[in-house]
């Protein structure tokens, strides 16, 4: 079939996946037939830096669509997830598990496992190779194991969060947090200054108590293989290169691994399933409305 015998099949339908999280929005366009033939057209993602999440979410919309080079009203359907549920002008919201497992499936499908780092929480997800889920675990209402928390550090320590995960990388003898609470955990830290432990240590120490967590997650869910991290804390390469160090100290048959658009993951799974139900209603002749999907 060609490009332009796809885009006419009743199949092929253009999908908007928006994943509204605490600290950033991200979008994805993804066209596709459904039968494994979907394309990511475009994906962004909008720091909220304390802004209203509702006019972030449609300028990050409006850029997702320019760089597809799509119309919105080509749009067949709009999903969202994470707190999605804000947006007004969804068709659909889909629960963050089913979408972080899908949006995985899609950019590595050896996975069997995902590890969603967010701003403020973690979650290790078992799925299978149709993205179901088949387990989860997930952190406490302790913020120690969040991107928040290390956000938190990396201003007391007077660095950016793209400088985390390089300077992580180069410690040499990392000073680790005892404390599971974030409070405490920020006492901690406190005290590593006072003491004139370097800031390298101090992140790779911060950085090896978090993946602590996270490997717990992983085994209590008996995942094993390929394991993505997806979320906001993706690309930080510090926080990975941890994760698979306590990974092999264990010698837990665990392949931990990431993606250029790891952090997209939601909303590329919001995508994917927005095309699925899309594609459900249309054959049932029913019209779409606003709710949650699954």
């Amino acid at each position: 079939m060609t490009a332009g015998e796809r885009q006419q099949s009743p199949e092929f339908l253009t999908t908007a996946g928006i994943d509204v999280g605490s600290a950033a929005i991200k979008v994805a366009i993804v066209q596709g037939d459904g039968n494994g033939d979907e394309t990511m057209l475009a994906g962004v993602t909008q720091r909220l830096r304390r802004r209203d999440p509702l006019p972030v979410t449609e300028d990050a919309l409006e850029e997702a669509l320019e760089k597809a080079g799509v119309r919105r009203d080509e749009l067949d359907y709009i999903a969202t997830t994470g707190e999605g549920e804000i947006v007004t002008f969804r068709t659909g919201h889909f629960y963050g598990m089913t979408t972080h497992a899908r949006g995985g499936l899609f950019l590595d499908p050896e996975i069997r496992a995902i590890v969603d780092i967010g701003a403020l929480h973690a979650r290790a997800v078992l799925i299978d190779d149709r993205a179901k889920v088949l387990g989860y675990r997930m952190t406490s209402q302790c913020a120690s194991g969040s991107g928040q928390f290390l956000e938190n550090i990396s201003r007391y320590l007077g660095v950016t969060i793209a400088e985390i995960g390089p300077l992580s990388k180069d410690a040499d003898e990392p000073e680790k947090c005892s404390s599971i609470c974030a409070v405490l955990a920020e006492t901690d830290v406190i005290n590593m200054v006072s003491r004139g432990i370097s800031i390298p240590n101090i992140l790779k120490g911060i950085h090896l108590s978090m993946a602590g967590r996270y490997f717990r997650l992983l085994t209590s869910t008996k995942a094993e293989g390929a394991v993505m991290v997806t979320g906001g804390l993706a690309m930080d390469i510090g926080l990975v290169a941890a994760l698979r160090e306590i990974v092999e100290e264990q010698g837990a048959n665990l392949d931990v691994r990431t993606h250029p658009d790891s952090v997209l993951a939601g909303a590329i799974g919001a995508a994917l399933w927005g095309g699925f139900r899309a594609r459900k209603l249309k054959k049932a002749g029913l019209s779409f409305s606003s709710g949650s999907d699954s």
